[in-house]
């Protein structure tokens, strides 16, 4: 079982006619992705990668089923496009663009409050449930379906850690590009309560990074809620030099927001901190290896 989205999801995509959304149209339509129409205001009524492009997404709802409406618009109207995303009441959106405004983004938030939607982004890299859909960026060549989630804060090393955990004969659930902008829609906690709701998820990887407080919160819920399934975190940043910006909004440390702070929180918690990003693979496949010996153990017990 995948979360947020499956094979099943009815796929809307805004911006569809631009290069971008073109580009990853047709890559996802190739995944098997049911994309099912498009959303480019002066291009309405008219067919594209022959799909239906509507010129709203309210239009677009009348219309079809939309289970995902994946977001591929120039930052100064990526706000407007969350939102009226948000209003039509598409139930999971995706916002892969990167660098909009924070106080474009602060009205998005509002418009959250109280709505069905869930937002994913924005900087996300996307949703990707292996053998099922890509909504979103990522690369699949290394993605095999399996019972491990992912959910990562960092583009560059996603591919890397899928490609970990498929080596380790385990395989991805789903993996949930969060992105790592300040202000965004599901957290690093939310989407790890997801998982926990998940029958088919035996364990989880978070890719953190510095700047932000996603990780420290995500660590008291966990340490609240003891979760039984393993969880195994990196941070990556660790060497960055302080209050300076690396990368993207998102990514300042400063104070107890590096990589070490982070550490300490989620290990606090419980959760298991990989020694180096490039031994995740091995870290989830130990920590599911001894949960399931502990298992059996109490069972002869």
């Amino acid at each position: 079982m995948a979360i947020l989205a499956s094979g099943a999801s009815r796929v809307l995509v805004q911006g569809m006619t631009g290069w971008a959304g073109r580009h990853y149209s047709s890559s996802m339509l190739d995944y098997g992705t049911r994309v099912v129409a498009g959303v480019t205001p002066s291009k309405a009524g008219t067919r594209f990668l022959d799909l239906p492009i509507h010129g709203d997404v309210a239009s677009a709802m009348r219309e079809h089923r939309i289970d995902v409406s994946i977001v591929f618009v120039p930052p100064q109207n990526a706000g407007a496009a969350m939102i009226e995303a948000i209003e039509a009441e598409v139930p999971v959106i995706v916002a892969v663009t990167e660098r909009v405004p924070l106080h474009d983004m602060v009205k998005v938030r509002a418009a959250l409050a109280g709505s069905r939607s869930i937002l994913v982004g924005p900087n996300s890299q996307g949703i990707l449930s292996p053998g099922q859909c890509k909504i979103g960026v990522m690369a699949t060549a290394s993605a095999r379906p399996g019972r491990v989630g992912v959910i990562s804060r960092s583009a560059s090393l996603t591919s890397e850690v899928i490609a970990q955990i498929t080596e380790a004969g385990l395989g991805q659930s789903t993996t949930v590009g969060i992105g790592g902008d300040p202000i965004c829609g599901l957290s690093m906690r939310d989407c790890l309560s997801l998982f926990l709701k998940d029958e088919e998820t035996d364990g989880v990887v978070l890719i953190g990074e510095i700047g932000g407080s996603q990780e420290e919160e995500l660590a008291e819920f966990v340490a609240a809620a003891r979760p039984s399934i393993p969880i195994v975190a990196t941070v990556v940043g660790r060497h960055a030099p302080p209050r300076r910006r690396m990368g993207h909004a998102g990514a300042f440390a400063e104070g107890t927001n590096d990589a070490a702070g982070k550490i300490r929180a989620l290990e606090r918690a419980g959760i298991a901190i990989a020694p180096s990003p490039h031994l995740i693979g091995e870290t989830i496949r130990a920590a599911l290896r001894q949960a399931a010996d502990a298992t059996r153990e109490r069972s002869v017990a």
